[in-house]
């Protein structure tokens, strides 16, 4: 579970590279991500969660995927 962990974050790294992430595994391929970062400022809550799902995108894909679900996905401006 711990690689899953660290794959999403580097995957949300790699699009917002300032971001402070914190990712807790569930079961079952389920997550809980916070996300914090200045690239949130301006942004409605769906557009700031749409860059970052848009960042595990390929996580999720498949019936094999990784991810099943992120049970819990908060984004803020530090």
């Amino acid at each position: 579970m711990s690689d899953t962990k660290e794959s999403i974050r580097a995957a949300i790294l790699d699009k917002i590279p300032d971001a402070d992430i914190v990712v807790d595994a569930g079961s079952g391929g389920h997550f809980t991500i916070q996300v914090v970062s200045p690239v949130f400022a301006g942004k409605n809550m769906v557009e700031s969660q749409r860059l970052v799902y848009g960042a595990i995108a390929h996580l999720m894909k498949g019936d094999g995927a990784p991810v099943h679900a992120v049970d819990k996905l908060t984004t803020k401006t530090p």
